[in-house]
């Protein structure tokens, strides 16, 4: 939601990695983890990002797995600013229980405790966040308009929204 309230408000297109892989691997994202695996999930959204960071001006929202490839940050922060969009171990749990894009629950990583899991995750994520984004913003509490606001408001001079309009390499990439 914050991808679609950013991109709206910049007057630029979104490009959700997420949707552009299941619409390439023509199933859901649970579905093609269970049949393939996490690892040819990663390689295929290698690609994605390889292909939609080559275009500009656009919001680009991907999943937190995307910073375990750094060829895929490098691709991210070659585009334009990378925004990492922090929130807590319980709002990352209730936002996987249901991913309201395809209402389906999000496949887990390594089956343990959805919060134990969730924990694990971010422990060893985070200081790969902490090197690839421009900025962080904390999700917690707040609405999409209210995160994007946030962001809007820390964009670069160099990245105005005039800018961001205008010119090429006008990107903004988050993840979540």
């Amino acid at each position: 939601m914050v991808g679609k309230t950013l991109a709206d408000y910049l007057g630029l297109e979104l490009a959700d990695t997420d949707q552009v892989l299941e619409g390439r691997i023509g199933s859901s994202i649970p579905d093609y983890v269970a049949e393939n695996g996490w690892e040819a999930f990663r390689l295929v959204e290698k690609m994605i990002v390889r292909s939609i960071s080559n275009q500009d001006r656009r919001v680009i929202a991907t999943g937190g797995g995307v910073v375990l490839d750094w060829e895929n940050v490098r691709n991210l922060r070659h585009s334009g600013w990378v925004v990492w969009l922090q929130a807590d171990v319980t709002t990352l749990r209730n936002r996987m229980m249901q991913d309201e894009r395809s209402g389906s629950v999000r496949p887990g990583l390594v089956g343990d405790n959805p919060l134990v899991e969730i924990q694990e995750v971010l422990s060893q994520r985070t200081a790969l966040y902490e090197r690839a984004c421009d900025y962080v913003v904390n999700t917690d509490q707040k609405s999409p308009l209210a995160v994007s606001k946030e962001i809007m408001q820390s964009i670069p001079r160099g990245l105005t929204h005039s800018h961001l309009r205008d010119q090429s390499q006008g990107t903004v990439s988050m993840w979540y």
